[in-house]
C-alpha cells in the first residue's frame, strides 16, 4: 500500500498522487479499486483534438485574411475569416450541447437547426444568396425539422419532445404572417411549410391527444 510522507496517510489502489496534498506517493501500488473510464478518456481526447484543429483553422484564416489580404473569391469585399470563426464557434457550441447531459434529441435538433439557420442567413447576406436562402433553403430545412420533431415526439415516452412538436405550428404560421404584414406574396415553399405544420399538429392530436393537452396546460399554466 502506498503512503503520503506529508499527510501521513495510507492510500490504497494505484494512485500516483495523494488525494489531499497532491504530493507523489511512496510505496508499492496495489490492485486498482475502480475501473478505468476509457470511454470518457477517448471522448476527451477527440474533443481536444477537434478543438486543436479548430484553432489551427481560425489562426490560419485570420492570417490569410488580415495579414496577407487573400480574398475568399475574386469579388469578395468582406473579411471572410470572421464568417469562418462564426461557423467554428457555432460548431463548438453544438459539440458542447451534444456532450451535455439531459439534452433530448428534439432539443439538440431544434437548437442546432436554429443556430445553423442563423449562421446560414448571415453567410447568405454577405455572399449574396440571401433571397435563395429565405425563399427556398430555410422553409425546406424548417419542414425537415418539423417532421423529425414529430417522429421524436411519437417515439419519446417521457413527453419531453412534445413541446418542440407544438412549436412547429408556431414556426409554420409566423413566416406566413410576416409576408402578409409586409404585403408580399408568400412563396410556395412557405405555404407548404404552413400546411405541413398544421398536418403534424393534427397528427399529434390524433396519436397523442392527451399529451398535447397536458403540454399546453403546463406551458400556459391553465
Amino acid at each position: 500500500m502506498k503512503n503520503c510522507p506529508y499527510c501521513n496517510i495510507k492510500v490504497g489502489g494505484d494512485l500516483k498522487k495523494c488525494p489531499f496534498c497532491q504530493s507523489r506517493l511512496a510505496g508499492e501500488a496495489e490492485d486498482r479499486y475502480f475501473p478505468t473510464q476509457t470511454i470518457l478518456k477517448l471522448q476527451s481526447f477527440f474533443y481536444k483534438l477537434q478543438l486543436f484543429i479548430v484553432w489551427i483553422i481560425i489562426i490560419t484564416s485570420i492570417g490569410l485574411d488580415f495579414f496577407f489580404g487573400l480574398p475568399l473569391y475574386p469579388s469578395c469585399k468582406f473579411h471572410w475569416s470572421l464568417l469562418i470563426i462564426m461557423w467554428l464557434l457555432a460548431f463548438e457550441f453544438t459539440i458542447i450541447r451534444l456532450f451535455k447531459k439531459g439534452m433530448n434529441a428534439s432539443r439538440v435538433l431544434s437548437i442546432s437547426v436554429v443556430l445553423v439557420m442563423i449562421m446560414l442567413g448571415i453567410t447568405a447576406y454577405y455572399v449574396g444568396f440571401l433571397k435563395i436562402f429565405v425563399y427556398w433553403v430555410l422553409p425546406n430545412v424548417v419542414m425537415a425539422t418539423m417532421v423529425a420533431n414529430f417522429v421524436f415526439s411519437m417515439l419519446d415516452k417521457s413527453g419531453n419532445a412534445m413541446v418542440y412538436l407544438l412549436t412547429n405550428l408556431l414556426i409554420g404560421i409566423l413566416p406566413y404572417i410576416a409576408f402578409y404584414v409586409l404585403k408580399r406574396n408568400c412563396p410556395l415553399e412557405w405555404i407548404i411549410c404552413l400546411l405541413v405544420s398544421f398536418a403534424l399538429f393534427v397528427g399529434a392530436i390524433i396519436f397523442r391527444g392527451r399529451e398535447v393537452v397536458n403540454e399546453i396546460q403546463r406551458r400556459l399554466s391553465v
